[in-house]
């Protein structure tokens, strides 16, 4: 038998017998990689770990502590859960069921309208630890339509599936997204049997066998429409979560308990914050005092910021003639996110659901020389987004919106170093307040969905991969993951439990000043076209806020703190006292207020820990006598007797610090 040679993703080469599998591979490299191997990647194209290997591959090993990995894991276990559903619920009807982030759901649809309760789940989860520990293979076949459509007849909504792509392919297309999982090539269905007792569409991977599964957690049952049709079955959706180690999981399922406590929207509740009334209507909220004034102090530093910058503010109107978004390009490739047109006498009118093109309409009131390149145009823009019911969520999915939204229009031999500033810019921002960890992704563009040429597209995605090295930035690349009109650079940070949440883009673009037909004159006396750069730090100020409640666990900073100091007496005979300590306070320029002494100390002390104040002030006689305060910093340890000019000048230098750190002064 004669031997075959590998290439491994470090360069390096390994020989084999010609019969060799990926397992193998992995075998011969070590057993430790052996061990954790769950699938494999030849010539790119992710594979089992029993798929042969030829002569000359590029192989990498997939282990299961990778994301690819993670996902692996978390769909062989979608389709455990799958089976064990079919086994304990006779009749029931199974459709897909997809890895997603930290997870795994599968979608079923039970005889006689059943629906899941907590117990089913349990008695569900017990059967897939009964089918792991039997370890039974995954096998993977493939099937011509005619067949797979047998194999399937008792399931409708597979056989819908297999309908779907046979009709695309027909047709001279390709399966959608939902529907491309089950396609193995070359018109064919692949699946996967699990002994006699289960068999399912997909085009895989998966583990060699369940064996290799097993730190997993059942965690929700919820409402599902068949292809998010309103109008279609409902289904049910269980939800679970899956990982490569006992440890793995139970990290995973300790951060979602401190999320759980962490949830914006009961913090909000609880610190009057802000609320979401049902009158208003879905994904629209009110800010009380104590949000708004949060909100005011970051939107007060975004427009610091943004005018030590050298941006110029403008302001625009919450909708706009449907032309303004045929021209933008809005109403053909992002109506589904718009809301309904308004019929008016003179027009039809839409809320807007970005501020770029009236950005532009502002660069194009006049004619521009390159001596005001780059113009970097700033506002603080409401727009309206048509989000489903069903995806709504808190601030962090919201119908109604701000953004802290700037457009910056530059030179081509400008673009690489706004850019690069636009990085530093909006880094000092993000940690300004609190975030010093960070994750760059690089969108390049969608092939079905885009705007302008290619040549365009590649120049203005080189430009935003030219900036990434230069600060010496690793990146990932999400290929067409970017907006119709532009590649992207997004930027996620980590919060204080190790959640990533996408906050700012850059975006550059080379197609709306083309469809506004923006010009400027260049120093050669002729017409250009410039360049826009779109640019959001916070992305919006509602979810900013949101991130930073659960950052914090509702206790802000005291720069950011609603109520910085609450003045507690101890006693009714205190209480003017304790109103010259709030005086002084608030004349020091502290969001000060007082509690009195209606209940009892203790009890007020509580109330104010719970509303995670900075720090709690106790006056009593001693204090009233010596001028002094008790200090009960959150925290921190209590002192007594501090005179009180001592504590504001301790708490007007914390301030000042945190202020000089954020707004540079």
């Amino acid at each position: 038998m004669s031997n075959i040679t590998i290439s491994l993703p470090d360069g390096s080469s390994r020989e084999l017998p010609e019969d060799s599998t990926v397992l193998d591979l992995a075998a011969s490299i070590g057993s430790g990689l052996r061990k954790a191997a769950v699938a494999g990647a030849i010539d790119g194209r992710e594979v089992d770990l029993g798929t042969p290997l030829h002569d000359g591959a590029q192989v990498a090993i997939i282990t299961n502590d990778t994301d690819a990995g993670r996902h692996v894991l978390r769909h062989s276990t979608a389709h455990v859960l799958a089976q064990a559903v079919t086994l304990l619920f006779p009749g029931a009807k199974f459709t897909i069921g997809p890895a997603i982030e930290n997870g795994f759901y599968y979608d079923f649809e039970l005889p006689d309208g059943k629906t899941f309760s907590e117990e089913d789940l349990e008695a569900i989860e017990a059967k897939m630890r009964e089918i792991v520990k039997e370890n039974q293979p995954f096998v993977r076949s493939e099937h011509s339509m005619a067949e797979a459509k047998e194999i399937f007849a008792d399931q409708p909504y597979k056989v819908e599936i297999i309908e779907r792509v046979e009709s695309a392919q027909e047709g001279g297309g390709a399966a959608d997204a939902e529907d491309a999982g089950e396609v193995a090539g070359d018109g064919k269905i692949s699946a996967y049997r699990n002994t006699d007792q289960f068999v399912d569409m997909c085009v895989g991977p998966h583990v060699p066998s369940t064996g290799k599964l097993g730190f997993f957690k059942l965690q929700r049952v919820s409402g599902a429409y068949w292809r998010g049709n309103e109008k279609g079955p409902m289904l049910q959706r269980i939800y679970g979560t899956a990982w490569e180690s006992k440890q793995a999981l139970n990290d995973h399922l300790h951060q979602l308990e401190e999320a759980l406590k962490r949830d914006h929207r009961k913090l909000a509740v609880e610190q009057d914050l802000l609320s979401f009334p049902s009158e208003l209507g879905g994904g629209l909220a009110v800010w009380h005092p104590k949000g708004a004034i949060i909100r005011k102090l970051m939107e007060d530093y975004s427009r610091f910021r943004h005018e030590q910058g050298g941006y110029e503010f403008v302001y625009t109107p919450h909708l706009a003639d449907s032309g303004l978004f045929e021209t933008s390009g809005h109403l053909s490739w992002y109506a589904e996110g718009m809301y309904p047109p308004m019929e008016m006498d003179n027009g039809t009118y839409y809320p807007k659901p970005m501020n770029c093109p009236m950005h532009c309409l502002i660069y194009g009131s006049r004619q521009r020389s390159y001596r005001e390149l780059p113009l970097r145009l700033f506002e603080l823009g409401t727009v309206y987004r048509y989000e489903r019911a069903g995806t709504l969520h808190g601030l962090m999915r919201i119908r109604g919106f701000t953004q802290d939204d700037s457009h910056i229009y530059c030179t081509k031999e400008q673009l690489a170093e706004e850019i690069a500033a636009l990085l530093d810019f909006v880094l000092s921002v993000l940690r300004a307040f609190g975030f010093d960890e960070f994750t760059f992704n690089l969108s390049t563009k969608d092939p079905e969905k885009y705007v302008g040429s290619d040549e365009i597209w590649d120049e203005a995605t080189e430009a935003l991969r030219e900036a990434l090295d230069a600060h010496g930035l690793e990146y990932a690349v999400k290929e067409g993951d970017a907006a119709f009109y532009g590649p992207k650079i997004d930027i996620d940070v980590r919060d204080a439990i190790g959640r990533s949440w996408q906050l700012s883009t850059i975006q550059a673009d080379f197609q709306l000043p083309e469809r506004f037909d923006l010009e400027y004159v260049g120093a050669d006396n002729n017409r250009h076209r410039p360049i826009m750069l779109h640019r959001a730090l916070m992305g919006s100020i509602e979810r900013f806020f949101g991130v930073l409640v659960e950052h914090y666990a509702g206790a802000f900073p005291t720069w950011l703190a609603p109520v910085q100091v609450r003045v507690l007496p101890v006693a009714e005979a205190h209480g003017a006292y304790a109103d010259e300590v709030v005086a002084q306070l608030r004349a020091a320029g502290a969001r000060v207020d007082a509690a009195a002494a209606d209940d009892g100390l203790g009890k007020r002390i509580r109330t104010a820990k719970m509303d995670k104040l900075p720090y709690v002030l106790v006056v009593g006689d001693d204090d009233m006598a010596a001028k002094t305060v008790g200090v009960n910093p959150r925290g921190g340890d209590v002192e007594r007797d501090v005179p009180l000019d001592e504590f504001i000048a301790r708490f007007t230098s914390e301030v000042a610090d945190a202020a000089s750190v954020a707004f540079g002064s």
